[in-house]
């Protein structure tokens, strides 16, 4: 049964900061602070959970499947930022990674009233959408029990996707609605009940973990480096001749060059380089490896001493 909102531990009131309203600036922020910290470490707790997450969502990618976020209010906003992200940081296709909150996109910019109570509007948006059971879809709600949250995961199990249901209570509502569960429990808010606050945070930092991990899966990151950032601005050209001299060696000026060669793909020059062959000839190498640079460079080391 779903319990009374009073009851959740992120409608409960903050011990330490039952006299906030009567302290100075600094002691406001070193309150805040210090709430702030336990946020890691409730993360932590958690990782075993979110490392589920990340399987599933590789488990799409590699099937041809996306990656949906779905909430309301902070949460949908959340999923929002995390997913506008991921093309110039991965050079994903703007569908690979989506998010649709409750009001719909406008909401992000206004708050829409009610549009959260909805459950068949969470059902609706994802429907929308063509949902199959190769995507993952995840929950976001702070409290928990968000209706529109919940109608969502209960489509996308009666579609076969994987499900997973975040939120920062345990045994949270729409856990019972998804095949997996992450409950991270950061305590009450520094404002009792403002879940922008902690439980937002925690939640940015599972969201960035489990896109970030599951790119890193798939093979769009080089050692450490962003090797396929989508260089659409002088910027990003700038950083990825950088990548490019990193990982090579090479100067600025080849960098520079075999970038433009491979079509500004940082990914295919470095291949380009560390193979010695043109660009037609390094996709290929991707392509056979999946899209995974270090194991096309790999691959191709391994043939040429066996040849």
């Amino acid at each position: 049964m779903e319990k009374p909102l009073r009851q959740l531990t992120t409608e409960k009131r903050n011990e330490l900061s039952m006299n906030i309203d009567t302290a100075n600036t600094a002691d406001v922020l070193k309150i805040m602070n210090a709430e702030d910290k336990k946020v890691a470490e409730a993360v932590e707790n958690v990782l075993p959970e979110i490392s589920k997450a990340v399987e599933c969502a590789v488990d799409s990618f590699l099937k041809g499947g996306r990656l949906i976020y779905t909430g309301a209010g902070t949460s949908g906003r959340l999923g929002i930022l995390d997913a506008v992200e991921c093309p110039p940081t991965f050079r994903t296709s703007p569908e690979q990674v989506r998010a649709v909150m409750a009001g719909g996109e406008g909401a992000f910019l206004k708050a829409v009233e009610g549009a959260e109570d909805s459950p068949e509007e969470g059902r609706k948006d994802l429907m929308s959408l063509n949902l199959t059971a190769a995507d993952t879809v995840i929950g976001i709600a702070a409290s928990g029990r968000t209706p529109y949250v919940a109608g969502a995961l209960e489509y996308a199990s009666e579609t076969g996707a994987h499900t997973i249901a975040l939120s920062c209570n345990e045994d949270a509502f729409i856990s019972g609605y998804a095949e997996h569960r992450i409950e991270v429990i950061v305590g009450p808010e520094v404002l009792t009940g403002s879940t922008r606050l902690k439980a937002a945070t925690a939640h940015k930092m599972i969201l960035n973990m489990i896109s970030t991990a599951s790119m890193i899966r798939i093979g769009k990151v080089y050692e450490n480096l962003m090797v396929d950032v989508n260089v659409s601005n002088h910027k990003l050209k700038e950083r990825a001749i950088s990548i490019i001299e990193t990982v090579t060696s090479v100067p600025y000026e080849t960098a520079k060059s075999m970038l433009e060669s491979a079509d500004l793909q940082v990914k295919k020059a470095i291949v380009m380089i560390k193979t010695n062959s043109d660009a037609e000839s390094a996709q290929k190498l991707l392509d056979l490896s999946g899209g995974n640079a270090r194991k096309a460079i790999t691959a191709f080391a391994e043939k040429d001493l066996s040849s």
